[in-house]
């Protein structure tokens, strides 16, 4: 069997750490070369860690040239409060380093190249929605503006990029991902994560924002990485996108209740409307990965919620999560 050389842009981030792990556990089939930026890295026999400005076309063409696989992690991500009131960060920076890296794949005899999109430009709706069910004329939510219009940029550059050169490109409108490696400071964190820390530090109560009625499709990680190792092994088309989530939404409000029970504790649910949050509801119809490539999720909300707690419970001080990121950073 021949080796892949694989290069895992952004692999400290959360879904470029869980795949990072994924590849270079298989020896026999990979070789991984993976990028960070500021973040520390973790060791393993089988990555060659490189430190790289995505921005930069030099650095980017030096990383892409032995490369057979790229898959492409790497972004400037936050969570609600940034959409809310720093959105422009979600754009010039995403904008650039995609467009180097896709001209350089274009330029390099690259197999398959990995763009992981998201959900962001759908319109809010509690009904599973398809890929083809995105409308580019109508609005998309109004604090998703800049980062949806991004996204679906990229993704055009994928399908432009296909036209010109032998990669196979496969894009993925991933819903809210969640496990291990995730961010869990409530600055940055995303629902869930925020939601298990939130528990984890309450005594007797935890604070929602917002009213908590928005749905949720959260998908956890291990079934991502799951469909990428699919995806990599199937796709036979030049270009595919397709969607990737639980296919189940779920109330902010049954969520924070579904984590207080896993957890064991005993809290009561305030909600802050006066906090940043984000009205928007989401679930992901997945038929069309069913169909082409199998794929669907194999674990439960509750599994997923008890494996993450369980991590955290592992890997977090318990002394105020926030404070204790860069004692993780260190030990990663």
């Amino acid at each position: 069997m021949t080796i892949k050389n694989v290069l895992i842009c952004g692999g400290t981030g959360f879904i470029g750490h869980n795949l990072v792990l994924r590849f270079a556990n298989q020896p026999n089939k990979y070789r991984v070369t993976a990028t960070y930026f500021n973040s520390n890295v973790f060791e393993h026999e089988n990555v060659t860690w490189v430190k790289a400005d995505l921005r930069e076309k030099n650095q980017v063409d030096a990383l892409l040239c032995d490369a057979d696989i790229v898959y492409q992690a790497a972004a400037t991500t936050s969570g609600a409060s940034d959409i809310v009131n720093s959105p422009e960060i979600h754009v010039t920076d995403n904008a650039i380093m995609n467009s180097q890296i896709l001209r350089s794949v274009s330029h390099n005899k690259i197999s398959n190249f990995f763009f992981f999109s998201c959900t962001t430009m759908y319109s809010t709706s509690s009904t599973p929605q398809a890929e083809h069910e995105f409308d580019a004329n109508i609005e998309v939510f109004p604090s998703y503006f800049g980062v949806a219009w991004t996204k679906f940029y990229i993704e055009k550059m994928c399908e432009f990029y296909s036209k010109m050169c032998d990669t196979k490109f496969s894009v993925i409108r991933h819903s809210n991902i969640y496990g291990p490696w995730d961010k869990f400071d409530l600055k940055r964190s995303h629902v869930m994560g925020a939601t298990i820390t939130k528990v984890l530090d309450a005594k007797e109560e935890i604070e929602v924002w917002g009213k908590g009625i928005e749905l949720r499709d959260l998908l956890y990680v291990d079934d991502l990485v799951d469909l990428v190792e699919l995806v990599t092994d199937k796709q036979t088309t030049k270009f595919e996108l397709f969607n990737a989530g639980l296919g189940k939404g779920i109330s902010v409000k049954d969520l924070v209740g579904k984590v207080i029970e896993i957890s064991g504790k005993n809290l009561r649910i305030v909600y802050n409307e006066s906090k940043p949050n984000l009205p928007f509801s989401f679930v992901s119809n997945n038929t069309k990965v069913q169909g082409l490539f199998g794929w669907k999720a194999s674990i439960s909300l509750e599994e997923g919620i008890r494996r993450t707690i369980d991590w955290q419970k592992r890997n977090l001080s318990p002394l105020g999560r926030q404070e204790n990121l860069e004692e993780l950073q260190e030990r990663k």
